[in-house]
């Protein structure tokens, strides 16, 4: 696969509320599938759920094993291809560690957010640096009202975020997934337009 280099996570934890205190998200169901399906179009190496909570696992569980084993699997064959890719994990760590036994190296770490940080990136400087395919690299997809800032200050590239024409900024994890995955993998334009 072209970008298999390239892993993504959505996170629900940790993640933040709107008073940024520290919070568990809730899995949801159109996220599988709304983020799987673009991450198999664009050939990335995988998809992790990052959730902590014992009866949010159960659910997402069942619904891997619904598609890749159950009915599912028989029903869509194609929604089963782009839910091979999805791994379900308890923290970002253990996200990192499974990638680092596929690979044989330590993933850099890029953050999305809504606001600029120091290590802000543009996506044609990512997009270059993942072209050459010397690193490894875990994109993370906040939830809630995104994630700690003290986790995106720790990333090694923050994704400069995606505006509007206005000032309202609250799109959803799988438009943003959806987005992000477009300008940095996209066939259909060139780095110099993005």
């Amino acid at each position: 696969m072209e970008n298999s280099h390239v892993f993504i996570s959505v996170v629900h934890y940790p993640a933040v509320n709107k008073d940024k205190k520290w919070i568990v998200t809730s899995f949801t169901t159109l996220d599988f599938h709304d983020i799987a399906r673009p991450a198999r179009t664009y050939e990335l190496g995988g998809y992790y759920i990052v959730q902590p909570l014992e009866a949010q696992q159960f659910v997402i569980s069942e619904q891997i094993k619904y598609w890749l084993e159950g009915f599912g699997s028989k029903f869509n064959p194609r929604r089963s291809e782009a839910a091979k890719l999805v791994r379900l994990v308890s923290s970002i760590t253990e996200a990192m560690k499974d990638i680092e036994q596929k690979t044989g190296k330590v993933p850099k770490l890029v953050a999305t957010s809504a606001k600029r940080y120091p290590q802000t990136i543009s996506y044609s400087e990512l997009r270059k640096k993942m072209e050459k395919k010397d690193d490894i690299y875990l994109i993370l997809f906040g939830t809630g009202w995104g994630m700690p800032e003290e986790l995106v200050s720790s990333c090694d590239y923050v994704l400069e975020p995606i505006l509007g024409p206005g000032d309202y900024n609250h799109l959803s994890v799988r438009n943003a997934a959806a987005i992000i995955m477009d300008r940095l993998f996209s066939v259909n334009r060139s780095v110099e337009n993005i």
